[in-house]
Order: C-alpha cells, then structure tokens, then sequence
C-alpha cells in the first residue's frame, strides 16, 4: 500500500461509523467502475484505431476543417 493510501485510510479512520461506510461504498463503486471502463476500453481499442487512423487519412488532404466551438 502506498503511503498516500495509508494516510488518506488513518484519515477515514478518523471519520464517524456512518461517514466511514459512505466513503467506503463510495470507494468500491469507483473500483467497479474504473474497472468496467478498462473492460471497454480494452474491447474499443481496434475500433478507436481505426476512428483515428480514417480522421488523419480526412486531415492530411485538408477534407477537415477546424472547430469553432463557438459556433456549434
């Protein structure tokens, strides 16, 4: 365990019982979640490949033009 993670566990610690278990369900729910996105990504990585691959080919002879966020 890092010494981060150490000092923000003694910190919880210091928490009430209640708040203690909302910090913990909310831990876990980013675990799960962090590993379903990894899960995704992991599954898209040809997909976005070649999403990126076709946006450079449309780039490179200038068929893309720049966003102007402004005017979207």
């Amino acid at each position: 365990m890092t010494k981060l993670l150490e000092k923000v566990f003694k910190e919880a610690s210091k928490l009430p019982e209640i708040e203690q278990n909302t910090f913990a369900k909310w831990l876990l729910g980013e675990l799960v979640a962090e590993k379903k996105w990894e899960k995704l990504f992991a599954k898209s990585e040809d997909v976005l490949g070649k999403l990126a691959n076709e946006a450079l080919e449309e780039d490179a002879p200038g068929k893309t033009k720049i966003l102007d966020v402004e005017n979207l």
